[in-house]
């Protein structure tokens, strides 16, 4: 099957519900994104927001209440929103690589796999039917035989022993405390909580969950999505070639390689290009999907604009499926200030203007909209 790179934009745009916007649950409106990355609560509120057509302020917190919606590390170690029901799958794929066994990973954090499985231990006692601080639950681990000396790493701010845990289903988030983070077990904490299931089994969710939202795609482009290409390769094509032909391979503007949902081959094949305008949050599954580094979506020169340092993701303009410019909110948040990207044309002002006033009704402020272009 062979398609334009502008019928694929448009095809996203309508799965990830930005082409037309929706009203479905916050959970259901995750799933189709494959997760959300949540590093920032902000970022990943307003990009539900942005896709609902009647947005409502908190729905991300009222999601995670009543636990449709769970937070953890998951993709890429970063924290993200899953849905309640298919987190088990997403995280039983990032175990699968078992990063924490290779030495290189031992050297940069001075654990042993050993400590690592005692710490797992001690972490399932002590979350038991529990919701704890971090500082709480760091006091109870270093009160254990041999695990005294994990407090440096226990407190890091990039989670380093906690994304294990996180990945062999042994915590995750709970309701914060005012500022404070809390975690708890997933077996007492998310409804229906079976276990991990086995990663082949687990892969028979996820990659189509991916597809479905970010397709076509290659085996490679989902595996540096999922955990920056730390998947064994065989073991990668292993997950694709077991999918059969729920997978159409799929000819982008001549190059193939790359795949599709069966299901969704003849929608996409009918896709007629869209030139509509969005202004999505900093870390938007749209462009987090296919990475930043896809310069069919952003260009080479651009990419310093978006992937910025720190590993911010700054909100960006999508016109006629590609990122356009950059946007930010300014005096005082109540002007949208929007970068264009010169080498990208002309980005209807209309469009703009409409966005603007949809990020008003996300945010329950009024916005006015200044546009320059760089």
């Amino acid at each position: 099957m062979k398609v334009t790179h502008a019928q694929v934009c448009a095809w996203r745009l309508r799965q990830q519900s930005l082409l037309p916007r929706t009203n479905v649950s916050p959970a259901k409106l995750v799933g189709r994104l494959a997760g959300v990355q949540a590093q920032v609560a902000s970022a990943a509120e307003l990009a539900l927001a942005t896709r609902r057509k009647t947005p409502t302020a908190g729905a991300v917190q009222r999601a995670l209440a009543d636990r449709s919606l769970v937070r953890t590390w998951a993709m890429r170690g970063t924290l993200h929103l899953l849905p309640a029901r298919e987190a088990a799958a997403y995280l039983a794929l990032l175990g699968a690589a078992r990063t924490w066994e290779k030495p290189s990973w031992q050297r940069a954090f001075g654990v042993s796999p050993a400590q690592l499985a005692a710490l797992g231990d001690a972490v399932d006692e002590i979350l038991e039917g529990r919701v704890l601080t971090r500082q709480e639950l760091t006091a109870e681990v270093l009160a254990r035989p041999g695990l005294g000396g994990l407090g440096e790493q226990l407190s890091s701010g990039w989670g380093v022993l906690l994304k294990p845990l996180a990945w062999t289903g042994r915590l995750c988030q709970g309701p914060a405390q005012g500022q404070r983070v809390t975690f708890t077990a997933p077996r007492t904490w998310v409804p229906g909580w079976q276990g991990l299931p086995d990663p082949e089994e687990a892969a028979a969710l996820v990659v189509p969950a991916y597809l479905g939202a970010h397709g076509p795609a290659t085996p490679s482009a989902f595996d540096a999505w999922l955990l920056r290409g730390a998947t064994r390769k065989p073991v990668l094509r292993g997950w694709f070639a077991a999918l059969g032909d729920r997978l159409t391979e799929v000819e982008v503007d001549g190059t193939g390689g790359a795949y599709v949902r069966s299901e969704d081959a003849e929608a996409l094949a009918g896709t007629r290009p869209s030139d509509v305008v969005r202004l999505l949050a900093g870390f938007d599954q749209y462009v987090l999907g296919p990475g930043t580094a896809d310069t069919r979506l952003i260009a080479a020169a651009r990419r310093r604009a978006v992937s910025r340092a720190g590993g911010w993701v700054s909100p960006v303009v999508v016109h006629a499926g590609r990122v356009a410019g950059v946007w930010e909110f300014a005096d005082e948040e109540v002007v949208v200030v929007v970068t264009l990207f010169r080498e990208h044309g002309a980005v209807p002002r209309a469009g703009l203007e409409a966005e603007a006033a949809h990020l008003a009704r996300c945010t329950g402020r009024e916005r006015t909209l200044r546009v320059r272009t760089e």
